[in-house]
């Protein structure tokens, strides 16, 4: 989503900073400048970096809430005693980037969710100062992860909420930064 969301934004004359985890794919817009990370954190440090100078900054990626409190440079051999895996929180880039935000920036942030959808993103846009937040269900077939397709609810500060069908990642980048062209002005 992140990707589609990229190379609309630059089809659309936007300059773009893209902040991309693990993936297999590229944005097909050569005008992109892409930002590679590989954990939670540095998407955080890229992000928190990134943000003061720009103008809209969306968060799609769906970034872990823990990661190990101890990373071993060398194989953890089997033993007969149990194993206690410690997590420790990663940075929530959406409240840390909401706390930052200045007069005339919009964040737009993403939630997945399960039960409680629409309350759920309406709680998640307040408390992470958030402008706009784009719902996705697991309930949803053929929408979010490992489709091409996704199907989203937009719930914006004023408490407006669109829905839409399933459609291409492609065209539901683009009802996303539609509504946001339409909070500028």
């Amino acid at each position: 989503m992140g990707i589609a969301l990229a190379d609309a934004a630059s089809g659309m004359g936007a300059t773009v900073d893209l902040v991309l985890g693990p993936v297999s794919i590229r944005p097909s817009e050569r005008s992109i400048k892409i930002t590679d990370v590989t954990t939670a954190g540095s998407m955080a440090d890229e992000c928190i970096s990134l943000f003061p100078g720009c103008d809209i900054a969306i968060l799609s990626a769906a970034v872990a809430d823990f990661t190990p409190a101890e990373v071993k440079s060398s194989k953890m051999k089997k033993d007969k005693n149990d194993l206690l895996l410690r997590l420790k929180p990663t940075t929530d880039i959406a409240s840390a980037l909401g706390k930052m935000k200045r007069p005339g920036q919009i964040l737009a942030g993403f939630a997945l969710e399960t039960d409680d959808e629409l309350e759920n993103a309406k709680k998640k846009l307040l408390s992470k100062n958030l402008d706009l937040i784009v719902l996705n269900s697991l309930k949803d077939e053929g929408a979010g992860f490992g489709h091409d397709t996704n199907k989203i609810t937009l719930i914006d500060r004023n408490n407006i909420i669109d829905k839409f069908e399933l459609k291409s990642k492609e065209e539901a980048a683009k009802d996303i930064l539609e509504k946001i062209v339409s909070m500028i002005q």
